[in-house]
């Protein structure tokens, strides 16, 4: 933010304006002074010349004039004028009286003292001319009638009056000088508390360091007498100097640095550096340094990245011990399955009807658990990162094709519709056989599970550059907006209780997360009671296989991928 100054109103008044009406009272003190002097004059009897009275009357003119200073606005116009007013009235007096020659020399520069008065460089230099052409016009008014006789008292009150109206105008002349000099003072007096009152320390120094001015709190880590004779980079913990350092150049640019810093005598302690450029003119570049206690802080971000690498670690071992776990339990369980389906098939003699329906729940049970262990393997092994892709070519229809086949039963069993749209071309990819398998066949039974009886299922899979897209659509019960923000998390499920306990929630996040490690995405999109589309777009095409047909075609019977 850059910075602001604000100024008061009565600053705005310039350095010749002064805000109280001690200029009116000025002028009418000269006018009565003038009209006093003429009347004590002619009542002593010393000035038997009715010009001196005249000339008298004359100086007082722009003392009564004086009050027009009153009137709010144009204030530098009418200080003009006044001045103007002010020759006119010398050269007037000047010529009544022989100027210089005659008892009323002293007010030929009354201009002079008025302009002091009212002040300016400009109503001065006029103020003096118009002396000038009064003493002048004096001279001449001498030389053409002849000398007046001399009136040294005279004289002598007029030089007096004009030294007072002299000193008076000085003192008019220097008070808005000395009250600016005094708010300056307050002010500069206001700022130093300021900055001495900060919570921080605030440091003005030099590019290299070299502290020339401290202000505020001093960290407890620092000692001020140490920064003003090393300079602040000797107070840095050594391997932190170079963050330091390289904040100051950033300053020195223009910029603003930031960087946290241990200093040298207390390394459990942490300093945050804001460094930015000072506001100045001159060839010299100074910075602005400003330096808080950071400790608190520190010890906060270090409790947690502390805390994250725990909960990272203990969430490692866990996927860890699942990942042995579900590896142990799949070699009982295959024995388990294999022993109830040689009981199923009776093939070692026929067994009562009871029995041979136990059989069958064991082999279904049994079936079930080992998919669900299959998937938490997988879902360790990609938790624990020790998921590796197998990546060879070979033609995405087929593995999909096998996908679609090994679901049809259930489809069918379901009384669904099951048909798939596939490029007529070979479609060439280099990817993850198995992968690939096992998100068609994720995604295929999320929709055969979710779609009521008399629905249909299609799964489209083609290449747009590339990018492989395999879509699975379904006309099922769909996903709320709320639950479609959550799948694609472990064990999150979507839908009433009843349709939870139809699967374990890793479905979809075996396929996001697979899908991720081909660096490619999957995307849901539902509706409510209308149905659900999977996208999963994998960058795997191989580019250098002729393109295929960019309008695909639905394969018919007798194509096996296809059941109308």
């Amino acid at each position: 933010m850059d910075p602001v100054a604000q100024t008061s109103p009565a600053a705005l008044a310039g350095p010749d304006m002064p805000s109280e009406p001690a200029l009116p009272v000025w002028h009418a003190a000269w006018a009565a002074a003038c009209a006093l002097l003429a009347l004590a004059l002619r009542a002593a009897g010393l000035s038997p010349e009715p010009a001196v009275t005249y000339g008298l009357l004359l100086a007082a003119t722009p003392g009564a004039a004086g009050l027009i200073l009153l009137r709010p606005g144009h204030a530098e116009a009418r200080r003009l004028q006044m001045v103007v007013l002010w020759g006119a009235a010398a050269i007037l007096t000047a010529v009544l009286t022989c100027g210089l020659s005659g008892p009323l020399a002293p007010l030929a520069f009354m201009p002079v003292a008025a302009a002091l008065a009212l002040g300016g460089w400009r109503r001065m230099q006029l103020a003096a001319a118009a002396s000038g052409v009064a003493v002048l016009a004096g001279l001449i008014t001498a030389a053409w009638f002849g000398p007046p006789a001399p009136a040294a008292d005279v004289a002598a009150a007029a030089g007096l009056l004009l030294a007072v109206a002299f000193a008076w105008g000085a003192r008019l002349a220097g008070r808005p000088r000395e009250r600016r000099l005094l708010q300056a003072e307050a002010s500069a007096e206001r700022v130093e508390r300021l900055l001495a009152g900060q919570p921080g320390l605030t440091l003005i120094a030099n590019p290299a360091g070299r502290v020339a001015a401290a202000y505020g709190a001093v960290p407890p880590a620092l000692s001020l007498d140490a920064l003003f004779e090393g300079g602040l980079i000797a107070a840095v913990h050594a391997p932190d100097r170079p963050a330091v350092l390289s904040a100051i150049s950033k300053a020195v640019g223009g910029g603003v640095g930031q960087t946290r810093f241990a200093p040298r005598l207390a390394l459990d302690r942490r300093l945050m550096l804001l460094v930015r450029p000072l506001a100045e003119t001159g060839p010299t570049r100074r910075l602005v340094l400003q330096l808080f206690d950071d400790t608190a802080q520190y010890a906060r971000e270090a409790a947690l990245e502390a805390a994250r690498m725990e909960a990272e670690a203990a969430d490692q071992g866990k996927s860890r011990f699942l990942a042995n776990m579900s590896h142990e339990l799949r070699t009982p369980l295959n024995a388990v399955i294999g022993f109830a389906d040689i009981m199923k098939s009776r093939l070692f003699g026929p067994l009562p009807d009871r029995y041979g329906e136990y059989a069958e729940l064991i082999h279904q049970a049994g079936q079930h658990l080992l998919e669900l262990i299959n998937d938490v393997l997988d879902v360790s092994k990609l938790a624990a990162a020790r998921y590796e892709l197998s990546l060879e070519a070979f033609d995405a229809r087929d593995v999909v094709s096998a996908a679609m086949a090994m679901v049809r039963g259930q489809a069918e069993e379901k009384g669904l519709t099951l048909a798939g749209t596939l490029t007529a071309e070979p479609l060439q990819i280099t990817a993850d056989r198995r992968a690939l398998k096992q998100m068609a066949l994720n995604l295929l039974s999320n929709a055969i599970k979710f779609t009521p009886q008399d629905g249909s299922v299609t799964v489209t899979l083609q290449a747009v550059g590339p990018y492989l897209e395999l879509m699975v659509a379904d006309t099922g019960v769909g996903i709320a907006p709320e639950d479609l923000k959550r799948l694609g998390r472990p064990f999150e499920q979507a839908g009433e209780a009843r349709q939870r306990s139809q699967g374990t929630g890793l479905g979809l996040s075996l396929v996001r997360s697979l899908a991720e490690l081909h660096k490619g995405r999957l995307v849901l999109d539902s509706t409510l009671g209308e149905g659900t589309v999977a996208l999963v777009r994998l960058p795997v095409v191989d580019l250098g296989v002729p393109a295929a047909d960019p309008a695909p075609v639905r394969h018919e019977t007798p194509a096996p991928l296809v059941q109308s």
